[in-house]
Parts: structure tokens; sequence; C-alpha cells
């Protein structure tokens, strides 16, 4: 179902648990100091793309949805019917020819160009 959230190692035990009920109910977490550093991130270094998703292949474009909705190479792959390894390559040359710097700004890019859109609730 890809990732509900994302907390950092030294979490405390009773925040750790709140992470766990979020999760649960279908909601999404992030730990504050990881909200902190991708606000900052954002705002110093603005999104630069290519010339935008009509440059990629269909396998690349269908790469980069199940990344965004955040599905591992291994999960990619087995939805794909795609070795791994072919996976991580459709995801590099996207990322390539986005001029994504990772998978973070690659997933904000298919947010931003309408690939992906939020589950409605």
């Amino acid at each position: 179902a890809g990732a509900a959230g994302f907390l950092v190692k030294d979490i405390e035990p009773e925040d750790f648990l709140h992470a766990v009920r979020v999760a649960a109910r279908g909601d999404a977490l992030l730990a504050p100091s990881i909200t902190r550093k991708l606000i900052n991130r954002y705002v110093t270094q603005p999104l630069t793309t290519g010339k935008g998703l009509e440059d990629l292949t269909n396998r690349e474009r269908e790469a980069v949805t199940l990344v965004a909705r955040g599905l591992s190479n291994n999960e990619i792959a087995d939805r794909m019917v795609i070795t791994p390894m072919t996976a991580k390559t459709h995801i590099n040359r996207a990322m390539t020819k986005l001029h994504a710097r990772d998978r973070a700004q690659l997933v904000v890019l298919a947010y931003e160009s309408g690939l992906v859109t939020p589950p409605t609730t």
C-alpha cells in the first residue's frame, strides 16, 4: 500500500505508538523534524524540471506513478511484471529526464503535474 509516514530513528516510544495509530486510521504522518527539512529544502531549492512528463515513455510514466504511490522498487517490479533492476532503470531514466534530484522530488513532480492525485476519503 506504500508509505503512510516517515519517522526519525530516535523517536520516543509514545510518539511511535501514535504514528502506528495514525497509519492504522489511514492517515499520513511526518515527524516534525522531517517536515521542517522538507519545507526548507523545497523553499531553498525550487523544482527545476525538464520539458515535462511528455518526455517519458509509458513505462517510465507508470513507474513514476507507482513511486508517487509509495511503492518500493521490488513492489513496482511486481506490479509492472518486470525485474527490480528494470524498475530501477525506468525510475532513474525518468529522474534524469525530469531533472529530479531524488525520489522525493519525483513524487512532488508526479503530484504537481497531475500524474497522480491524492486519494479522496
